[in-house]
């Protein structure tokens, strides 16, 4: 059941899979006197380059990928192919979590497209999310029309909720996602695989470039 002692509208609105970020390759390590392989070097020398080899996506890997998000009937509901892609440390429940199985093994180059079923990306709709609340609990909004998101307090924290209607007397909310319900299909280009920071483990997001920046 939602609570609204407290209704006010967020700062920023839901509805988006993610801020699209991206983020740069950490630069090469020299070898020095100090490198134990200065004086023995390892087997693999600059006449076999690594150029071939890629990073497969595992648990704490930092991914870039683009992608195009169609619904069960084809249209297409987000893309990320006109700005910066997708950056997100792997394992870390940063993406639906139907779309982060369909990920864990590919390597940067990799493409794919992948159906993931309501119950692994937004959710089944749930009408107990749907409710009446009294009007008087949107204290200092004159004028609440359908659209106008705001955010509810619950027992399990914070929930973003959509006004769907309004009378004189009371205000029709959904506390469902916009997507929830929805089988949603990812065409994915993966771009980038390389191993998080300790940092970025730490704090659970990609830094860098199109990441957090501290």
């Amino acid at each position: 059941m939602l609570a609204f002692p407290r209704l006010r509208q967020p700062v920023t609105t839901i509805g988006q899979m993610g801020q699209k970020k991206s983020v740069t390759h950490q630069s090469n390590r020299f070898l020095g006197k100090s490198d134990p392989f200065a004086h023995n070097p390892p087997l693999i020398s600059n006449s076999f380059p690594l150029e071939g080899i890629h990073m497969n996506i595992t648990e704490n890997a930092v991914v870039l990928f683009h992608y195009i998000l169609t619904d069960g009937d084809g249209v297409q509901l987000d893309s990320s192919t006109d700005s910066a892609p997708l950056a997100y440390i792997h394992g870390h429940k940063n993406i639906i979590p139907g779309l982060e199985q369909a990920m864990e093994g590919k390597k940067e180059g990799d493409t794919m497209k992948v159906t993931v079923p309501a119950a692994d990306a937004y959710g089944e709709y749930q009408d107990h999310l749907v409710q009446e609340v009294p009007r008087q609990a949107f204290q200092g909004i004159d004028d609440v029309k359908p659209g106008m998101r705001f955010e509810a307090q619950t027992p399990s924290g914070p929930v973003s909720v959509v006004v769907t209607a309004a009378t004189d007397d009371t205000v029709t909310v959904d506390g469902n996602h916009p997507l929830a319900g929805k089988d949603l299909t990812f065409d994915v280009n993966i771009e980038t695989v390389r191993e998080a920071s300790e940092e970025e483990l730490s704090h659970g997001h990609v830094h860098g470039a199109g990441g957090h920046q501290h």
